[in-house]
């Protein structure tokens, strides 16, 4: 029988800038009394990446552009966060009362660029935590450490919340992954009639990013890293990148 087993690390502390993340998670393997095997998936929430990388910006040192104080008009949002949306962002994909869609530097549409109030530090009303710079570099740099440390081969997927496209409700998905197919290509296989699949592609690491997600919570759970057991996959290590479709094949723009 097939199985997947998740399970919280514990006594994850709260991340500072600088914090060694691969050194957190072997910490916590230790006491969830875990020894890593071949094919393990260490899936960690996007904040404590940002926080260990010192991704937290202060409002109060925003200077607004023109163009920020304009879709702050138009949306009734504070200008300052929107200044900093414009600058995680390659364009404004659209814009109402409360709400901003952007195309993130990362490739993918989301609602305020990533740009999170919960969970950054005291003081919160001043703070918001900015997506990692290159969350597939920090996942394969996580990796390797972990690797190299234990002697076993796993995978490492960072989870960030986001909302879809004609769906209502918040899932995780990868913005970062090392070690596995982010993007499975399932083309060739035959399914229980002989019937050989033509166009079906498995968002992987987003799965797994998501069944961690219900782990992680949205408040104050305070379990921001996952071991998962019991994933399989078939096909060549990528990055979450290859989840990102391209623009030119956006139907809804």
């Amino acid at each position: 029988m097939s199985q997947l087993v998740l399970t919280t690390l514990p006594n994850i502390p709260l991340v500072k800038n600088g914090d060694d993340i691969a050194r957190i998670i072997l910490n916590g393997l230790r006491d969830a009394e875990i020894e890593l095997r071949e094919g393990d998936v260490i899936v960690i929430a996007s904040k404590i990446i940002s926080k260990a990388e010192g991704r937290v910006a202060r409002l109060s040192d925003v200077t607004p552009s023109a163009r920020a104080l304009e879709l702050a008009q138009e949306t009734d949002k504070d200008a300052r966060e929107i200044e900093l949306m414009l600058q995680e962002s390659s364009e404004i994909v659209r814009a109402r009362k409360g709400l901003i869609v952007t195309r993130h530097r990362l490739g993918f549409v989301s609602a305020n660029a990533g740009i999170d109030h919960s969970n950054v530090q005291k003081g919160a009303e001043d703070f918001v935590l900015l997506l990692p710079l290159a969350p597939d570099v920090s996942a394969a740099r996580i990796r390797e450490e972990v690797n190299r440390e234990t002697g076993k081969q796993v995978a490492v997927v960072i989870a960030d919340s986001h909302g879809r496209p004609h769906r209502l409700g918040t899932i995780g998905i990868a913005i970062g992954s090392a070690g596995l197919p982010a993007l499975e290509d399932w083309r060739g296989r035959h399914d229980l009639f002989g019937y050989e699949l033509k166009y079906t592609d498995i968002g992987l690491a987003d799965m797994l990013a998501s069944a961690a997600t219900l782990l992680f919570g949205q408040a104050r759970e305070g379990t921001p890293i996952v071991h998962l057991r019991g994933a399989t996959w078939f096909g060549k290590n990528g990055t979450a990148r290859d989840l990102v479709r391209p623009k030119e094949m956006d139907l809804f723009p």
